[in-house]
């Protein structure tokens, strides 16, 4: 109906106007008295002028309608912030249309904009309810709700005071009705955006590429509601789901904006100096981070982005009965650097701990070191490291320290297929690719780790059997070798040895393992 928006707004603003004069701050809303012509350098006390008239609660009412049809306005007045040119047009856009989605890059000023828009559409609209989730609970409590409440904390008293924010939920005072929730998107837990209703309703979903695709089909019938609004923000992180859809087959269905680092007044050059010079410019974290566009996902990469990233912010109950297997890759070159990596079933335990300029029996020591230190339930049941160059000495060193160890050689024979693999190296890859995915799987927030296993390529020989990308042949082409990556894929070949009937984790140490198992020694 034509005339409800204009009702509902006029509703909202006497309401509001009513709380406010309750709170006894009627003034809040006025407008700040003018310069004194007599004294325009503010030099010396000023005369003194009766106090400003306050508004009554109709013209309060009329402001807030008019802050209600405008909340670029309303960010410019009410929070004193004026809005870079991408979020003002996407300010008008909410307005006016019912879905946005704006996939940019690292520190545009997304936060800021989601918390502008939680609190306009909360004092402006009655009733209203705002539901916002994200992939993490890090980042709706610790980035969104800090963000609204530094933009609360701005806003003039009589405003101010119309809000309550609690840990995951803000009320708009003495209106049960109308609140803006926090949710985090699980998929264990899919119905974050389920179950909501209001005449004035609001989904803000930030980092929306990491968020199942799960939460989006359950949540889809609140997200159709007539009415409703949707604003998708984040980082393009993955080439599919959802939030990918919007920009793509589903494009005519959204408003759409990318906001690029370069097209943001927040970002530092030299931010974008850094990122140039670490990934290269035409590299899938340069075009994610800096120029908020999708990742290339070349047909020939080994691991899928999406799958990693997807993997840091999972939250999966860690497998209890899993055994611990850690995996070395031991340096070989001047600037390579010696890798351990800690998995427990579905879990990496830990970062990947990298060290360099250790000499072999140093890198014992540290072996021995975290061995020591590590409780005995969470102590592997092997630890595999790769035998080729300075790894050979390093298994002699552990074994005649009585621990687990068992030597891999990744350049032999596969251990399982070897109609399908060219070399065991190539099999542990692949079993890494299928760990991810799984999707039940978790990893911690390393980038630098993320980077290195996307970086493989694979390629299938004219025997038909798969090759992945040698690692000296990737440290030309990308300038770095995937030592973490290598060391954490080491830690599946206990299941290969497992799965191939050389004795499982029965085997004795001391002992090589049958040639069954080919490549492992």
């Amino acid at each position: 109906m034509p005339g409800r928006p204009k009702r509902r707004a006029r509703l909202a603003a006497e309401a509001a106007a009513q709380a406010a004069a309750e709170a006894g701050d009627n003034g809040a809303l006025s407008s700040p008295p003018p310069a004194n012509p007599a004294n325009p350098a503010n030099l010396g006390p000023a005369p003194k002028r009766p106090p400003p008239i306050a508004p009554t609660a109709e013209e309060q009412a009329a402001i807030i309608e008019q802050l209600a049809a405008d909340p670029v306005l309303f960010v410019e007045s009410m929070l004193g912030a004026t809005p870079q040119k991408w979020q003002a047009e996407a300010l008008r856009a909410i307005a006016s249309k019912d879905r946005v989605a704006i996939r940019s890059g690292h520190g545009v000023g997304k936060t800021a904009f989601l918390s502008w828009l939680v609190l306009w559409w909360l004092l402006t609209r009655m009733p209203t309810k705002v539901v916002c989730t994200a992939n993490t609970a890090h980042q709706l409590s610790d980035v969104l709700w800090s963000e609204i409440g530094k933009w609360h904390r701005k806003m003039p008293e009589g405003m101010r005071r119309l809000l309550e924010i609690k840990s995951d939920k803000i009320e708009l005072i003495g209106v049960p009705d109308s609140f803006a929730v926090a949710r985090t998107s699980r998929r264990e837990q899919p119905e974050a955006l389920q179950g909501f209703h209001s005449e004035n309703l609001l989904f803000v979903i930030d980092e929306a590429s990491g968020v199942p695709d799960v939460v989006f089909e359950v949540g889809q019938g609140a997200l159709s509601t007539e009415g409703a609004k949707v604003v998708m923000t984040g980082n393009p992180t993955r080439a599919s789901g959802y939030f990918y859809d919007a920009f793509t087959r589903n494009q005519k269905r959204w408003w759409r904006r990318k906001v690029s680092c370069h097209d943001a007044d927040t970002v530092d050059k030299g931010f974008l100096e850094e990122m140039a010079a670490q990934y290269g410019d035409g590299s899938n974290q340069y075009r994610v981070r800096v120029l908020g566009d999708f990742p290339a996902g070349d047909d020939d990469a080994l691991i899928a982005r999406h799958l990693i990233e997807a993997a840091k912010s999972r939250l999966v109950e860690q497998s209890q009965t899993a055994p611990v297997v850690w995996g070395l890759d031991v340096a070989r070159f001047g600037d390579d650097a010696s890798a351990l990596a800690k998995r427990k079933g579905n879990s990496l335990i830990e970062p990947v701990r990298v060290w360099r300029g250790k000499d072999l029996m140093e890198t014992c020591g540290v072996i021995k070191m975290e061995w020591d230190i590590t409780p005995g339930s969470m102590r592997p049941i092997e630890i595999m490291v790769d035998v080729i160059g300075l790894g050979a000495g390093v298994v002699d060193r552990l074994r005649e320290l009585d621990l687990p160890v068992r030597g891999v050689n990744v350049a032999e024979l596969p251990a399982i297929d070897g109609d399908r693999f060219q070399r065991l190296r190539d099999e542990l890859w692949w079993r890494a690719r299928e760990w991810f995915e799984a999707r039940d799987c978790v990893v911690p927030n390393d980038d630098s780790f993320v980077d290195e296993l996307c970086g493989p390529l694979y390629s299938v020989t004219s025997a038909g059997k798969i090759q992945i990308e040698p690692k000296s042949q990737m440290k030309r082409r990308l300038g770095r070798s995937p030592d973490k990556a290598d060391a954490f894929c080491l830690t599946f070949a206990g299941v290969a040895a497992a799965m191939s009937g050389s004795g499982g984790y029965g085997v004795r140490w001391g002992k090589p393992l049958r040639r069954a198992v080919k490549g492992v020694v």
